[in-house]
């Protein structure tokens, strides 16, 4: 009696694209590895090549998740992380995330939202999301942002964003600052967007928050590229703030800004 047909190669292509877990990847290695077919043998490279790749990213997230485990050791229940972006920009929001990460966490790519591209920072902030115990955004307005400057206006984003959570936080991970009137115990990490990964998870969501409002600025105040430069001064806002003058968005405590005259 002959056996049962082997699995087409075509099968086996999409099993591998569909994949995203070490275990799935090991299955699939196991399952071609016994397939005599020169074509299993390639899939079988390729798998394996996937399948390293992703048991050093888990060991580096392992590594970015240590302080959150000697935190956890000690006591705390929930460990957050908490970031800001746009202090830079000319116009539009200071934006601050804070995130508390599960037991588990299953985030590959996660690092530094300074360096990912939008697709990879738009499908981790879906996962974080869906994985998150809980995740809170704060914004300040521009006009904060001239009220109080832009230094301190972050960092009551930071401390309305911890503040915002759905659980209380019992210690927060901040990224190389202080937050001042926060009830929490803190710990100011430098470089913690890349060092840290409830600190990376933070930055991510923050980035593509400001990102999708600048977005939307960009439609409510035509002609300045919001969309595009997200508000930071590159050659052609500066060359769009010149022709039209400053929109009600724009920060007009910046140099760059008041030098241009009126709102338009």
């Amino acid at each position: 009696m002959r056996g049962a047909p082997a699995e087409s190669l075509d099968a086996w292509r999409a099993r591998l694209r569909a994949a995203r877990s070490a275990t799935a990847l090991a299955e699939i290695v196991a399952a071609l590895r016994a397939d005599p077919r020169r074509g299993a043998k390639e899939l079988c490279a390729r798998a394996e090549q996937r399948l390293a790749s992703s048991e050093a990213d888990a060991l580096r997230l392992r590594g970015l998740l240590a302080r959150r485990s000697a935190l956890r050791a000690a006591g705390a229940r929930f460990v957050a992380g908490v970031d800001e972006v746009g202090v830079g920009p000319l116009a539009g929001p200071v934006v601050a995330a804070a995130v508390v990460l599960p037991d588990e966490v299953v985030l590959p790519g996660l690092d530094d939202s300074k360096r990912l591209d939008a697709a990879t920072r738009e499908r981790l902030d879906a996962a974080i999301r869906e994985q998150a115990l809980a995740v809170s955004v704060a914004e300040v307005s521009p006009q904060e942002i001239d009220r109080l400057n832009v230094l301190r206006a972050s960092l009551v984003a930071m401390r309305c964003a911890v503040e915002g959570l759905a659980v209380r936080a019992d210690h927060v991970l901040v990224d190389a600052r202080t937050i001042p009137d926060l009830l929490a115990p803190q710990t100011a990490i430098i470089h913690g967007d890349a060092t840290d990964a409830t600190i990376a998870a933070a930055s991510i969501v923050a980035k593509v928050h400001r990102d999708a409002v600048m977005k939307l600025l960009d439609g409510a105040h035509p002609g300045y590229g919001f969309a595009v430069h997200k508000g930071y001064p590159t050659p052609a806002h500066r060359a769009a703030l010149a022709r039209l003058g400053p929109s009600p968005v724009h920060r007009r405590s910046f140099a760059p800004v008041a030098a241009c005259g009126a709102t338009a």
